[in-house]
């Protein structure tokens, strides 16, 4: 159906539809406009979302639980996830609004060449209507002048009274009028047959071809309009695959959370190396009653044949302190003697690992400046040798220095697997010969850092210097006081036995040697591991109290 032939006479209804088309048209455009900044705020948001929950912590200390690496998987999936909806962002912005205000701006050019073709041909009828209307005119004007001077002629013809020669002008008015309406009427016949061929044109070929260009302008319009509904359907579709990735990998990231396995790294993460705590040992307060020796003198008491072994006991004060409350923090040392065997080996490794990847960059570099060196002593005009040595001095002397710190390393890291308790399922072996745990451990976890500590007895003075002391009338004055952390019974000549729990006098502060000289409340002195007391010294002792 044709507009020409249909709507010829409604020329004003389709210029204002053909503009509500457009309207129309750039209304779709904005709301693209506004999908499309939608689209790119929910991708920064979850962008910015990604961002706030990813680690801030490098990735060497990120934890290895697979329920956090699941995590972090769905994290990035979720950023692959936001880059598509940037992608649908950008599609919708080029493909749909950037083409659609392009269009609009074509249509709009379009539009008003056709409607000025329209009002030109309007304006060309009227021009041609007013000139047959004008000669009608005319016509009509020169017929009643005609007529008046034919009356004229009339009345002076029959009129006896009037001269020949007004009779005679009479006639001759009247030839001139009637000769003026015949040429009147020619001109009006002229101008009606003018008139009516240029309006067939205009009604059945100006128009009709101004309103069909109008017409297919339109549909061409709601072509593309459709084209734009279906491409902003298929920008989304194009993406929904590479989201439907990023759906499943947030699927098998979730799949892969194994409990046994996060089990698994917390138990190699935090496990000491430690026994569990034994059987709490019978504590016989009445042994003082029966006590026959002299308090002024030093004696070893009776070892009770119920009472547990040292380890044991060590052992169960270790995992009273670590397992049901905080864990004491102690020095961080360069050998993490500090920490418990487990866990030193674990870091002492780590260390070596990193020390070794760090001399083989070293080697590399020597190996790297080393064969210019030769290119430069073979080719002198490409630079000097001399300038390469202080570099390749310098990387001897890492080379040298990692070496020494690899060695030192794995002495420490040999000196922990060589321990009784790391043989065998790493185990403390809480060794009680001479009264102190293999490597000297204390209940924070730490160890002394020179092997030939190791297995240390207490002081041993001359013995008739040991008695001096002891008889002298006028003990030593206490400097502070100390609580027994573990049980402790001294087999060996000079030291002291305690009870966990139990409190004592400070006489004599460590030395740097491991004991630490006590007395009890009856009076008995003598030595007891520095690591197995809480010591507080009064505010006018002096000295400190040494940690090993």
């Amino acid at each position: 159906m044709s507009w020409g032939t249909e709507l010829w006479d409604q020329f004003d209804n389709l210029e204002k539809h053909t503009q509500w088309g457009i309207d129309f048209l750039e209304r779709y455009a904005k709301f693209v406009k506004e999908r499309t900044e939608i689209e790119q705020n929910y991708a920064k948001q979850l962008r910015n979302l990604v961002k706030k929950y990813c680690p801030k912590r490098p990735k060497d200390e990120e934890p290895r639980f697979s329920s956090c690496l699941s995590f972090y998987t769905i994290l990035n999936e979720l950023n692959d996830y936001a880059g598509q909806r940037e992608v649908v962002a950008e599609e919708m912005g080029h493909k749909v609004y950037g083409e659609l205000m392009r269009y609009s701006q074509e249509l709009k050019s379009e539009r008003k060449h056709h409607l000025q073709e329209g009002r030109k041909a309007q304006q060309y009828l009227d021009h041609c209507w007013k000139q047959m209307d004008n000669s009608k005119k005319k016509f009509e004007r020169e017929c009643r002048e005609a007529e008046k001077a034919q009356l004229n002629y009339e009345r002076l013809d029959n009129e006896v009274n009037a001269t020949k020669s007004e009779v005679e002008k009479a006639k001759s008015q009247l030839y001139l009028r009637t000769h003026m309406a015949d040429e009147s009427k020619n001109e009006y016949a002229a101008q009606l047959q003018n008139f009516n061929g240029e309006q067939w044109k205009h009604f059945n070929a100006a128009i009709p071809q101004i309103f069909k260009n109008l017409q297919d302008m339109d549909e061409r319009r709601t072509v593309k309009l459709g084209d734009s509904y279906k491409t902003f359907a298929e920008v989304e579709r194009r993406v929904i695959p590479i989201i439907s990735k990023c759906l499943e990998g947030m699927v098998s990231a979730a799949k892969s959370v194994d409990e046994r396995r996060d089990s698994l790294i917390v138990v190699e993460s935090f496990k000491s190396g430690f026994e569990p705590p034994g059987e709490f040992p019978f504590e016989d307060f009445s042994q003082n009653i029966y006590r026959t020796g002299s308090d002024g003198t030093i004696s070893t008491p009776k070892i009770d044949s119920t009472k547990p072994d040292p380890k044991h006991s060590i052992g169960k004060a270790k995992n009273k302190l670590w397992l049901f409350g905080k864990k004491p923090k102690g020095p961080t040392l360069e050998d993490f003697s500090h920490l418990p065997p487990e866990q030193r080996r674990k870091k002492l490794q780590q260390r070596i690992d990193e020390l070794g990847k760090e001399l083989q960059k070293e080697v590399d570099q020597r190996d790297a400046l080393n064969k210019m060196k030769d290119v430069y002593e073979k080719s002198p005009q490409m630079g000097d040798p001399g300038s390469l040595q202080p570099k390749i001095s310098e990387t001897m002397c890492n080379i040298e220095r990692l070496r020494s710190e690899i060695h030192k390393n794995e002495s420490w890291l040999s000196e922990v697997e060589s321990k009784p308790g790391m043989r065998a399922d790493r185990r403390p072996s809480a060794e009680v010969n001479h009264h102190a745990p293999h490597g000297r451990e204390s209940p924070e976890g730490s160890y002394t850092e020179d092997p030939s500590q190791e297995h240390r007895s207490p002081p041993q003075p001359d013995p008739h210097e040991f008695d001096d002391e002891f008889e002298d009338d006028d003990p030593l004055p206490a400097i502070g006081h100390c609580k027994a952390l573990y049980g402790f019974d001294g087999q060996n000549e000079g030291t002291l036995v305690m009870q966990e729990g139990e409190v004592l006098y400070i006489i004599e502060e460590d030395k740097g040697d491991g004991w630490t000289r006590a007395r009890k409340q009856s009076g008995e002195e003598g030595y007891v591991p520095t690591s197995y007391v809480d010591i507080t010294l009064e505010k006018n002792s002096k000295g400190a109290v040494t940690y090993i």
